[in-house]
């Protein structure tokens, strides 16, 4: 197989002061862009001749443009081989070497060697297909010809299997926060229907360690906006079970979940996890194989699930045991909580606080993520007796290793056995990301934690986000405060009504805009951005009255003085949506800024401390 490298992403400059660096319009006119010079990337240093040609092979592979849209298959194919009957490893997806556009394809010479053991098709048993190779050594994706049906056809012909145990599933459904209100919820009725025996529905709210914490208790209105989308969707308080925040990414609210499941679910039935693409799911997933809530020698015998920025990495069902939490292991359990909940940071071992301090630089909340039923280390000392047979004045020789059998469950631990499902995820509609190559991708979606960017505008005053997003201040008395919640590596760009649309025609596809990327000839195939017409009345300078969400680009929350009424007109590209979301999520994100940048439109970003959960605290820590 052709070993892909890892795309490089620049490294970041050191923190720096803040600068505003300005350009001409071609329309005359003159507009800011506001360079957060503490994310800036450096310049990447000129390619090595391995590096020039893989990029060679990249650009033969793109197209037109340079920009990646998803490669085809890397090795020869071999339609006389039938379909192996073992499940990729990273995605679920059965192996083949029949079809390269299938999901589950490996190069038919690799397949070949593998099978080539006395126990044939077993030897796949721990291989993963070219896809979640690729996705996890290279971070790009293999094209798949995986129509949207054929995920809910996997989806649906799971959960309307007859019950196991007696019980239906429960159905733990992954939101991404950042999403709301979520897309696919308006689904989750109908997979609810009476012909599903699903016992009910866990909602779980990911990636809150993104979200900067703008007022006291802002994870309790967190969990009351998803709850009210749950209902507002069509889910009953009947089929609603619970709505729990977490970061399945840094731990947070992992340890409570856990709890809740084996207090409330314990051992009943099926858990499948449900979520559109991109929320985390598969990530949640491989933080629960590594908890207490799965058999404690699983995390030897089952492989993690592949992960990736990239939509729909699932492609079949993956499982794990899970563990029947009895009285003597809750007991158990709850006693580890309660020791470490007494610990503090300084008592932690440095492997500990290194990661600890890795996890605080991606979000605003971290959680400690523990195992109470490690598997027991063996006692008995296993040493190659060859090792040991050369003299003192012999130089050692290289004693091959040997094979290492893969762990199998036995057939007591998997007899009576429940397990947990990661399926497929939900594909979103009108969503800008399913526009987008995967090194834009990588560049929308946020994996740290999300840093304010606060502007004041008035009328006649446009705001960009790259190239993906456009909010026109038409009319207002007053200036109004616009806040960008999106990732960090998104430009955001300030210009007048008159520049504009000449700034946009200039620099869309070019590093100015940074997403899209590949130039004019990406321009051509990009869809132009589609207005809509937007009509706000402000509730005060201290508070939001809503957030205009661009699509999956990231939101703009808008504040306002009390009773002033803004028309405003947001772009997207055509084919997305501009949802305005009242109340907004965020209410007093305005108040995360700092002091106004002389002669320019912005405000200094400021990032709120972390903080990390089940850690006691000491002094003003």
């Amino acid at each position: 197989m052709l070993q892909l490298g890892r795309v490089l992403l620049g490294r970041l400059r050191p923190a720096r002061p803040w600068a505003a660096r300005r350009w001409a319009a071609a329309a005359g006119g003159e507009e800011e862009r506001f360079v957060f010079l503490e994310y800036e990337p450096e310049p990447e240093p000129p390619p090595a001749a391995s590096t020039t040609v893989r990029a060679a092979v990249r650009r033969r592979a793109a197209g037109r443009d340079g920009a990646p849209r998803g490669e085809r298959l890397l090795g020869e194919v071999d339609p006389s081989v039938p379909p192996s009957g073992v499940g990729c490893s990273g995605c679920g997806a059965e192996l083949q070497c029949r079809d390269g556009a299938a999901p589950g394809f490996v190069p038919a010479d690799k397949y070949r060697s593998l099978c080539a053991g006395p126990g044939g098709a077993a030897g796949l048993r721990d291989a993963v297909c070219q896809r979640c190779w690729v996705l996890a050594h290279g971070g790009r994706l293999v094209r798949l010809e995986l129509p949207p049906e054929q995920h809910r056809a996997v989806l649906s012909a799971a959960l309307r299997s007859p019950p196991r145990h007696g019980r239906g599933p429960l159905l733990l459904y992954t939101l991404d926060v950042l999403e709301l209100p979520d897309p696919v919820l308006p689904q989750l009725p109908a997979l609810l229907s009476p012909d599903v025996p699903a016992a009910g529905l866990l909602v779980v709210g990911n990636k809150v360690d993104l979200l900067p914490a703008d007022s006291p208790g802002h994870l309790g209105r967190l969990r009351q906006r998803v709850t009210a989308a749950c209902l507002q969707a069509g889910i009953s308080r009947e089929q609603l079970v619970d709505v729990r925040l977490v970061s399945a990414k840094t731990g947070f609210g992992m340890e409570g979940l856990v709890s809740r499941l084996q207090r409330s679910w314990k051992c009943a039935g099926d858990v499948y996890l449900l979520g559109a693409t991109n929320s985390g799911k598969s990530t949640l997933f491989n933080a629960l194989l590594f908890s207490d809530y799965c058999k404690s020698r699983a995390p030897d015998v089952v492989n993690r699930a592949t992960v990736s920025s990239w939509p729909g990495t699932t492609l079949n069902l993956l499982k794990f045991p899970i563990i029947n939490p009895t009285c003597d292991r809750i007991f158990r359990r709850q006693e580890r909580l309660k020791e470490e909940a007494l610990k503090t940071e300084d008592q932690l071992s440095d492997e500990e606080k290194k990661h600890l301090n890795r996890l605080k630089k991606q979000g605003y909340l971290v959680g400690r993520v523990g195992r109470t039923f490690k598997r027991r280390e063996s006692s008995v000392i296993d040493f190659d007796p060859d090792m040991l047979s050369y003299s003192t004045d012999e130089d050692p020789r290289h004693i091959p290793k040997k094979n290492v059998e893969r762990e199998e469950f036995t057939y007591n631990e998997v007899k009576d056995a429940r397990w947990c499902f990661d399926t497929p995820g939900i594909v979103k509609e009108n969503c800008v990301l399913n526009l987008l190559t995967e090194k834009e991708v990588k560049q929308v979606l946020p994996t740290q934690a999300i840093i304010p960017r606060t502007f004041i505008l008035k009328p006649g005053m446009v705001l960009f986000l790259a190239a993906l997003g456009r909010v026109d201040y038409l009319q207002g008395e007053k200036p109004a405060w616009f806040s960008v919640v999106a990732s960090r590596m998104l430009p955001v760009h300030i210009a007048t009504l008159t520049s504009a649309d000449a700034m946009y025609e200039k620099h869309a596809g070019q590093e100015f805009f940074k997403v899209p990327m590949g130039g004019k000839e990406r321009m051509q195939e990009f869809p132009p951005l589609v207005p809509q017409d937007i009509t706000l009345k402000g509730t005060g300078t201290t508070e939001a009255v809503a957030d205009i969400k661009l699509s999956s680009a990231g939101w703009v929350a808008v504040t306002a003085h009390a009773e002033e009424e803004l028309l405003l007109r947001a772009y997207t590209p055509r084919g997305t949506t501009v949802v305005v979301r009242e109340p907004p999520l965020l209410p007093y994100i305005s108040s995360i800024r700092g002091a106004r940048i002389p002669g320019t439109a912005a405000y200094r970003t400021k990032k709120p401390p972390s903080l990390v959960e089940n850690l006691k605290t000491v002094g003003n820590r």
